[in-house]
């Protein structure tokens, strides 16, 4: 209440002086007009006569065009603006009616033309000599960096002369208690080279930024592109890098314009910001209509992937959303945050097994979800190697459960979760995975729920992913570990690949299989010295990277499509199409059968077998034991790039 009441207070008060700058206006267009002299007779009454009409004219207009909208101190060209319109619309209104009134008897017709000048320049000279007062510090400086050169601020090199590095600067230059004076700018435009933004210089290069941090005793580099791409984000790192100076980034432009964040809110770099792409646009109307006033289940919706999806859909108000999870504490967690975080929704949370079928199909009973999205999976390859059983169970027989649960109740689609591991699998966790993408097309051709499924790689972040384990080992004082200097993996943002798989179940019709764009693999050996440097280390001084071998079942390259899978092009840039093989839904009703005997009686050897079966491509048929040893080797960092 207290904000609100000042915040009034002000608008009043502007308001009131603008009041008074009206007749300021009025009589000193009269003295100029009869230059500089007494007023003839008659004129002096006339022009109070009019006065109010006047005072009422320009008053509304200025409440009309927005005149307290903007803030003094900020006060620029859209200010000036609306004070040139609201004038020229006051000016005009009380002309009329002056005319109409009096047809302009002892008004001289200049007059309004002087009022006009003078009431712009009386409103918009105290806004931005206001400013000029608050901006001392700015203005200080341009006119001699000296003064504030010989304070303690440290020196700050600006990667970026954009709008987000001029803003900045201002910023920066108009806080008296900061921290850091910028001093000069580094782009890459060369028509910006040499000159100057608010006094500072852009100085040169992105690839001289070790030569200006030499010759201008840079203490910070912020790098002020907030809508770069990673690419350009990660060139800029590389080179700061190389000057051994702590370096700091502006927010990313999506939080900038959401207001989450602000121009001072400078932060470390992190790895989303090396491996993240271009913001992704969504069809958010399709996706927000589609799921509005809906039932969704999200099946292990308390892991990385789940839980992702349900904070997604919880925005979009579903008339219910119904979480399954097998582990206690994931789904307690997710549970506490939507609550908190949505009051309103209707959520409910169930504990149990994705192949408990008498559980499962009660909930689905209950229920009715128009909306499934299943994210139920084991994903750990080594771990999942010699566990045949494990992977079938969950990734193949449980999507069966699943699939035909929501088959059984009408549901309007459900939507598989696969990863890139089951594109030619060189691991039991993929080939579970590729049967089970099988199982849904072949569930589609008979069913009119609408099958879809969305494949794509490595999530940033997500459990049991390599960033957590390289942070934990880099706390901890490392070695850092790493299977292979060549190996590669497509990585992408949780948040992206929850939307994109949302946007894949709208556009989706059932049957296919969209494989999202993941962009440019990168190297797990630069992911690992991103990190480390990311954390103020040096890579090979003070944490060592050590090359332990490829673990079992893992490939040097993952692939997100089969080389007989033609992609195609659908209506969302990102999101692409495979046209994969199809296979007879008996024989595979009887393969799952077969599977799920075998599972039954233990029998690893034979589960191999039956997915070798059904997905040709795999190899990965021999047990790899969990003693196998693999010799760790250092390998010098000149080769790790």
């Amino acid at each position: 209440m207290k904000k609100i009441y000042s915040y009034l207070q002000s608008r009043i008060a502007v308001f009131a002086h603008d009041l008074l700058m009206v007749p300021v206006a009025w009589f000193g267009s009269y003295w100029l007009r009869f230059n500089l002299d007494s007023f003839p007779e008659g004129f002096l009454y006339q022009a109070l006569v009019l006065l109010p009409i006047v005072l009422i004219s320009q008053g509304s207009m200025f409440w009309y065009f927005g005149l307290y909208r903007g803030i003094w101190r900020f006060a620029s060209i859209p200010d000036l603006l609306r004070i040139m319109k609201a004038v020229a619309a006051g000016v005009l209104i009380a002309a009329i009616a002056i005319f109409l009134i009096t047809r302009l008897q002892n008004v001289p017709r200049s007059v309004f033309v002087l009022d006009g000048i003078l009431l712009f320049l009386l409103l918009g000279g105290p806004r931005f000599l206001y400013r000029l007062l608050k901006d001392h510090n700015l203005y200080r400086w341009i006119q001699d960096r000296r003064i504030l050169v010989e304070t303690d601020w440290k020196n700050a090199l600006i990667v970026g002369a954009g709008r987000a590095g001029e803003a900045l600067v201002r910023d920066l230059l108009r806080d008296s208690s900061g921290l850091y004076l910028p001093v000069a700018f580094a782009d890459d435009d060369r028509r910006k080279i040499g000159k100057e933004i608010h006094g500072v210089p852009v100085d040169g290069s992105c690839n001289e930024i070790p030569l200006i941090v030499t010759r201008l005793g840079i203490d910070l580099i912020i790098i002020a592109l907030p809508s770069a791409t990673s690419r350009q984000t990660r060139r800029i790192v590389e080179i700061c890098e190389t000057t051994n100076l702590p370096f700091r980034t502006l927010p990313q432009l999506q939080d900038l314009v959401s207001g989450k964040a602000s121009l001072k809110d400078l932060r470390d770099v992190q790895i989303e910001d090396l491996l993240g792409r271009e913001t992704v646009k969504l069809n958010w109307q399709a996706i927000t209509d589609a799921t509005r006033q809906q039932t969704v289940l999200v099946s292990g919706g308390g892991g990385s992937i789940g839980s992702e999806l349900c904070r997604q859909i919880s925005r979009l108000k579903p008339a219910q959303l119904i979480i399954v999870d097998r582990s206690e504490f994931n789904l307690y967690s997710i549970d506490l945050e939507l609550r908190n975080n949505f009051p309103e929704l209707s959520l409910i949370t169930l504990l149990t097994d994705i192949n408990d079928t008498v559980q499962m199909d009660k909930i689905m009973r209950t229920y009715l979800p128009s909306m499934v999205y299943h994210a139920a999976a084991y994903k750990h390859v080594p771990i999942l190697e010699d566990q045949a059983h494990a992977a079938v169970v969950n990734n193949a027989l449980g999507t069966r459960v699943m699939a035909n649960l929501a088959d059984k109740y009408g549901c309007k689609s459900f939507v598989m979760v696969s990863t890139d591991k089951a594109v030619n699998p060189a691991n039991v966790m993929g080939a579970s995975k590729r049967v089970a993408e099988m199982y849904c097309q072949g569930m589609n051709a008979k069913s009119n729920t609408r099958f879809i499924t969305v494949r794509f790689g490595n999530v940033l972040g997500s459990s049991g992913s390599v960033i957590p384990l390289f942070q934990q080992q880099i706390s901890q004082g490392g070695p850092v570990t790493v299977t292979h200097p060549e190996i590669m993996r497509y990585f992408m943002t949780i948040s992206e690949a929850c939307q994109l798989i949302m946007q894949a179940g709208v556009i989706g019709q059932g049957g296919e299989i969209f494989v999202l764009d993941m962009g440019e693999p990168v190297k797990i050996s630069y992911l690992a010295e991103q990190l480390i440097r990311l954390s103020g280390k040096t890579p090979g001084e003070d944490i060592e990277i050590i090359y332990t071998g490829l673990r079992p079942g893992e490939k040097l390259f993952e692939e997100l499509f089969h080389d007989a899978e033609k992609l195609s092009e659908t209506s969302h840039p990102k999101i692409l199409l495979a046209q994969c093989r199809l296979m007879d839904k008996t024989a595979l009703d009887e393969s799952f059968n077969a599977m799920q005997q075998a599972c039954q009686e233990g029998n690893d050897d034979a589960l191999r077998r039956m997915l070798a079966e059904l997905v040709p491509e795999h190899t990965g048929l021999v047990p790899i034991s969990h003693g196998t040893e693999r010799t760790a080797v250092v390998v010098p960092l000149k080769q790790t790039h």
